[in-house]
């Protein structure tokens, strides 16, 4: 299936959200998000009040896609752990197989050898999420192109 897209349904969507509230708790993290690599926001959990969600997700993609840049620019593919160190918080942001971006952010309460033990575990869950909804793309697309004109009249009579 080629990367430009994949259907997020509501069980996938459930199944990513899951798996980031667990990624929150076992993390002691602020706010996790799920960032496509195009920037759009999938799916968030935690305290994000006061937080632009929207400039986040994209600037996320924009920090991988930068950050790609210098990797190639040494012979690397890309760099798929990023860690960002503030005053009061922290940013941890990792590629999830391959088409998606995880943000952590957290505060004093953890640390982030636990944050990268707990985005380890929690990027394999995520990655089998996102097969499945790539899978259900496809099964989708070969229903869709079994359609004929007669039938796509017939839905709009």
């Amino acid at each position: 299936m080629s990367q430009n897209h994949f259907v997020l349904r509501e069980q996938e969507y459930g199944a990513f959200l899951s798996a980031l509230r667990k990624l929150r708790t076992d993390a002691f993290a602020k706010v996790v998000f799920l960032v496509d690599k195009n920037g759009t926001l999938l799916a968030s959990t935690g305290e994000a009040v006061g937080l632009d969600t929207t400039a986040l997700a994209s600037l996320a993609a924009g920090n991988i896609a930068a950050t790609g840049g210098l990797a190639n620019l040494i012979g690397e593919k890309e760099f798929s752990i990023l860690f960002h160190e503030g005053e009061r918080d922290n940013m941890h942001i990792s590629v999830v197989g391959d088409r998606l971006i995880l943000v952590v952010i957290f505060d004093r309460r953890s640390s982030v050898g636990l944050v990268r033990l707990r985005v380890r575990r929690a990027s394999e869950e995520l990655a089998k999420i996102l097969v499945a909804a790539e899978e259900s793309t496809v099964e989708d697309e070969g229903v869709i192109e079994e359609l004929t004109e007669e039938d796509i009249e017939s839905l709009f009579r």
